[in-house]
């Protein structure tokens, strides 16, 4: 048993609670960052200069410069926004489309249920990351490509989730009572089932947000998504990690970006799940 886990079990409902609104916190401060990241940038993160190149921490530049003379800092506080809303973006269309299908798929069954769930099969079949650098080969470097090619699979966990929710709740009093009273299948769906299920499939959507952004930095890594010079920790770290032992202030400080971020969604993430499933067991 993780034992993470086992204390978080101990604590009291408002303890994780609070615990949570503190992580949603700090996670909103990020986003908020991210926003006004281009207002508060030191220096031009995009303007090359010959007389910085791969240059130390100094005044200028606080966290050092890359190979091309840019100010790292600069680059890492934009950066944020194309990493951060990226993900929650990738996220909120996964959770969309795979809600949708697994919807659909429990409560009609049948053909629909059988098709949708051997597609996802066949998705799932496939190691995630494979899949989207094979995708992302084939559709070309971008981040829309980036984020269609972790897409093609990040759906298919949203809509087994949703379909085995729609399964147990269709057959509910109150969905039997909504039918009777001559609601069609989309007036169940979108007024009792989906409002039951929310919580779930919001709990899965916030432990996604970094494995989501983690996807996003491994393929700008790889040349797969973020085209430079736009700034992204990814990328980042591809074209200074030559300049390694020279410079590494350029590769370390936007891995640290990177860290940093993703545990406060991955805290998030699980604070969300403690709490959800303290109120469910009360």
């Amino acid at each position: 048993m993780n034992p993470f886990r086992k204390k978080s079990k101990q604590l009291t409902r408002e303890q994780l609670r609070n615990r949570m609104f503190l992580m949603l916190g700090i996670a909103a401060l990020l986003c908020i960052f991210a926003l006004v990241a281009p207002f508060l940038t030191p220096n031009d993160p995009n303007l090359p200069n010959a007389a910085y190149m791969n240059a130390a921490p100094c005044k200028e530049f606080p966290l050092g410069a890359d190979r091309y003379g840019r100010c790292v800092l600069s680059r890492i506080m934009i950066g944020a926004r194309t990493s951060i809303f990226a993900a929650v973006a990738l996220v909120l269309a996964t959770f969309l489309v795979g809600s949708l299908f697994g919807i659909l798929s429990g409560y009609y069954g049948g053909v629909l249920d059988t098709v949708i769930m051997r597609i996802a099969d066949i998705f799932l079949a496939f190691p995630q990351m494979v899949l989207a650098i094979a995708v992302a080969g084939v559709l070309g470097g971008s981040l829309l490509n980036a984020m269609i090619a972790l897409g093609i699979t990040g759906w298919t966990q949203y809509a087994r989730l949703a379909r085995t929710h729609t399964m147990a709740l269709k057959n509910e009093p109150f969905v039997l009572a909504a039918k009777m009273n001559g609601s069609s299948g989309l007036q169940i769906m979108a007024r009792h089932i989906l409002p039951n299920m929310i919580g779930p499939l919001t709990v899965n959507a916030a432990t996604q947000i970094g494995t989501n952004m983690i996807g996003i930095a491994g393929l700008s890594f790889l040349g797969l998504g973020v085209v430079p010079p736009k700034a992204e920790w990814g990328s980042m770290i591809n074209e200074s990690r030559a300049y390694l032992q020279l410079a590494p202030w350029s590769v370390l400080f936007p891995a640290v970006a990177i860290i940093v971020t993703v545990m406060v969604f991955n805290y998030l993430g699980d604070a969300v799940r403690d709490y959800s499933d303290v109120s469910e067991a009360k």
